[in-house]
């Protein structure tokens, strides 16, 4: 006896494009607005740095300015929006480079650290940061080198070690 349960059944493939869930739609988006909301409290300095839509640069303008909690909520929702039309790779990557979470500029930070130890042990390496930076203040530098030596010799607090560690820093990035 044959009947349909004998019959080998043809399966055929079948393309199947599932849409995100409606949860990773809305994780996305909220991610975006957080990216939004590191975008807002960024200083002028840095926003400037980040290549950005006009309306966006100027949504994070306005975000700024407005000191209500439900229009500043309404703003950075807005500024979610506006981010959802562009890649927000590239902010990402500006951000995280910014905040010094990116390999890069982790390796910046270790080669400044190694290049403030050299000097605080060889005087001589100030030619090397005179050549490589020649608009640098010399003299302040080697103030900070002495008043930097004094403050190990004495075991006072790292004041003038950090001011050379930000001075190398901002040499650094101009």
């Amino acid at each position: 006896m044959e009947g349909w349960w004998s019959r080998k059944a043809i399966i055929l493939p079948v393309e199947t494009f599932e849409k995100p869930s409606k949860s990773a739609v809305k994780r996305a988006m909220s991610d975006l607005q957080t990216l939004g909301e590191e975008l807002v409290a960024l200083s002028v300095d840095q926003l400037k740095k980040i290549d950005m839509p006009d309306d966006l640069r100027e949504a994070v303008r306005a975000a700024k300015r407005i000191t209500q909690h439900e229009a500043h909520r309404r703003q950075l929702q807005y500024i979610g929006k506006l981010m959802r039309s562009i890649d927000p790779e590239p902010i990402q990557a500006v951000l995280d480079e910014i905040n010094g979470v990116s390999a890069a500029a982790v390796a910046r930070m270790h080669a400044l650290e190694r290049l403030r130890t050299r000097f605080l042990e060889d005087e001589k390496v100030i030619a090397e940061i005179a050549a490589a930076h020649p608009g640098a203040d010399l003299q302040h530098l080697r103030q900070l080198r002495r008043n930097a030596l004094k403050e190990q010799e004495l075991g006072k607090p790292p004041r003038a070690f950090r001011e050379l560690f930000r001075i190398l820093r901002e040499l650094h990035e101009q």
